[in-house]
């Protein structure tokens, strides 16, 4: 059973998401302050993120957001998180997210979601971030996701290994036990990094 303090949420800052993909958030960060989990996130104020976020913080959580300076300037983060830190740059908040996490879970959202949840997939198949990741396949909106990197081992662009890099989860509760429940990476496997 992991020690789990802190999970970094990657999810989407659109406003137009359907009710399911709402409701998920809104769960998923009731679940983080009831199990006592800090909430890391992009300290968006809209979409999934704010809704995560928010329900997070009235269930009594913690919520740290991670905001490039350019975002703040422009007015788009969440007024009021229990902790702000503000970045230089998109690199620099995706590094502090990770270091800060324990864990990773995916709620579906857009292009930004999903070079994240692929870069924190890379750095973990380079050895370079070791902990769960977990994809929140909310009513199948990971599917193409999940069959594309399938078709890459395929292919062999990468390694049957490599699918364990990542679990899925259907609920925000079953995403929440693989949290706990999924083994450390073992940084070792890197050298299968390269075919």
């Amino acid at each position: 059973m992991n020690n789990v303090r802190s999970v970094c949420v990657y999810s989407a800052s659109s406003a137009q998401a359907a009710d399911v993909y709402v409701q998920a958030a809104h769960e998923l960060g009731e679940l983080l302050a009831r199990k006592l989990i800090r909430l890391i996130n992009g300290a968006g104020g809209c979409g999934l993120m704010r809704t995560c976020a928010d329900s997070c913080l009235s269930a009594g959580g913690q919520v740290t957001g991670v905001i490039p300076r350019f975002m703040v300037d422009q007015g788009w983060h969440h007024p009021a998180l229990s902790e702000l830190i503000v970045t230089e740059d998109m690199h620099t908040r995706k590094q502090t997210m990770a270091r800060l996490s324990d864990g990773v879970i995916a709620l579906p959202g857009g292009c930004g979601t999903m070079e994240e949840l692929l870069e924190i997939i890379t750095w973990k198949q380079l050895g370079l971030y070791l902990n769960p990741i977990v994809v929140l396949n909310t009513d199948g909106y990971y599917d193409s996701l999940l069959n594309m990197l399938t078709h890459a081992v395929r292919e062999h662009f990468m390694r049957p290994i490599h699918l364990d890099i990542w679990k899925v989860a259907s609920t925000p509760t079953e995403a929440i036990d693989l949290i706990y429940s999924t083994p450390a990476w073992d940084k070792n496997i890197r050298k299968f990094a390269a075919l």
